[in-house]
């Protein structure tokens, strides 16, 4: 069975973070493993609280999963602080981890900043640069860019500069764009538009989490970045549309959604 580790925080209702994570993990049929990062109180309605998990604790949960069941993949998700994010990649870098896709999370779709602003330049100078895939929004990409991302000629340069500042392949999330999902995918020096379908959803809690992680899975299995990408997206989609409603604010996605017993039928 192909692995995956994600490293990321907790998210305590569910929805997003290590736990949508392995839930995604589980629902492609791989093995996953989690390395938490820090401690999120939070729901449907917002992020109450974030407590980092210490360097050193973080970095004894890392040694343990590469010291044992080696992951085929890494998916990196939220990191607090620059002592984690020194732990992370020294972990990389010693245990030479393979296929890590880096979901550039810098905050909560309710506006909680999951990273200290001090840790931002470590982040794009030390930690990015280690990944081999990279999947962010439109406003992430504003930020580490410092540029402006709104039209189709925008993104393309951005996603090119993306790719030739931090040597990956880039999957730019147009889910923001409000009119139209299609995402951006730069692999091999060329732009390729993979198309979707705006949808309109009260339950989008944890997209960037569960995307990123699928993607992971495809890569596992040895699938290419392109088909890797067009799976997750697919799964992504089934995952909004079953519509599961829960919570009082943006709702969860249904990870398990294929495994419903109408869609085994």
């Amino acid at each position: 069975m192909k692995t995956v580790l994600t490293i990321a925080g907790s998210d305590c209702s569910g929805g997003a973070g290590i736990q949508a994570d392995l839930k995604t993990i589980a629902a492609h049929g791989l093995y996953g493993e989690s390395v938490i990062t820090a401690l999120t109180a939070q729901n449907t309605m917002g992020v109450a609280e974030v407590v980092p998990v210490s360097p050193d604790f973080l970095e004894k949960q890392l040694e343990c999963v590469f010291t044992d069941i080696r992951p085929d993949a890494v998916k990196i998700g939220m990191i607090p602080g620059i002592g984690q994010m020194e732990v992370i990649r020294d972990c990389l870098l010693r245990y030479q981890a393979g296929s890590v896709v880096m979901d550039t999370v810098m905050a909560s779709t309710s506006g909680k900043n999951l990273m200290e602003p001090e840790a931002l330049s470590f982040y794009k100078e030390k930690l990015l640069p280690l990944a081999d895939f990279y999947t962010p929004n439109l406003p992430e990409a504003e930020v580490l860019l410092k540029t402006t991302v709104k039209t189709r000629q925008e993104r393309v340069a951005a996603a090119r500069e993306f790719a030739l500042q931090y040597k990956g392949i880039v999957y730019l999330k147009g889910g923001h764009d409000g009119f139209s999902a299609d995402d951006l995918l730069f692999c091999q020096g060329k732009p390729i538009w993979i198309s979707g379908k705006h949808i309109e959803s009260g339950n989008t809690h944890g997209t960037g989490c569960t995307l990123s992680s699928a993607i992971a899975c495809g890569l596992a299995s040895g699938l290419s970045a392109e088909e890797s990408a067009r799976k997750a997206k697919a799964y992504l989609a089934g995952a909004i549309l079953d519509g599961m409603n829960l919570g009082k604010g943006n709702g969860p996605l249904n990870h398990m959604y294929r495994f419903n017993p109408t869609n085994l039928t």
